[in-house]
């Protein structure tokens, strides 16, 4: 029963593939808006990429941050896959704690994306950045029904073994 709780390796990826889709998409026509206002030629825009990047970063840091810390806990492509994101008992996180989780991504991704083939092998299906912020990804029907009793055994067994 244990192992339903927790959000495993695929359904995370099929919410990260939609939420990839909508911020490309945001991204893509904030950055083509700007264009046309601030009225760049194509042969500019290789010196303004930088700015464009550093919009793009800030923009997907935000709307993770803030979806994840939210009443939702999820983005929308984790609303989509009926998960959400609690800290180790459940409970909402705070936008610092979201912050700490997104930016973990980074050292998730950076040997081969090991740190996301984490969630495969680990008990409660964490990635390294889930690990590095302490939270966890779980099914919203699961985590709406108060699971936090749930995770105390493991707790004890962990202390114990």
């Amino acid at each position: 029963m244990q192992d339903y709780l927790y959000a495993g390796f695929w359904k995370r990826l099929g919410a990260f593939l939609i939420d990839f889709c909508i911020l490309a998409f945001a991204v893509i026509v904030v950055i083509l808006l700007s264009i046309k206002i601030v009225n760049v030629s194509l042969m500019d825009l290789k010196k303004t990429s930088g700015m464009f990047n550093l919009m793009a970063l800030i923009f997907n840091w935000l709307y993770y941050a803030s979806m994840e810390s939210s009443e939702c806990q999820a983005t929308l492509g984790k609303m989509a896959w009926g998960i959400c994101v609690t800290d180790l008992d459940g409970k909402r996180i705070s936008f610092g704690r979201a912050t700490g989780r997104h930016f973990g991504k980074i050292l998730s991704g950076l040997i081969i994306f090991f740190g996301y083939f984490m969630i495969a092998f680990t008990r409660q299906k964490q990635a390294l950045h889930d690990m590095m912020a302490g939270t966890l990804v779980v099914n919203k029907a699961l985590a709406s029904s108060g699971f936090s009793r749930r995770l105390e055994p493991m707790r004890m067994e962990a202390e114990v073994g």
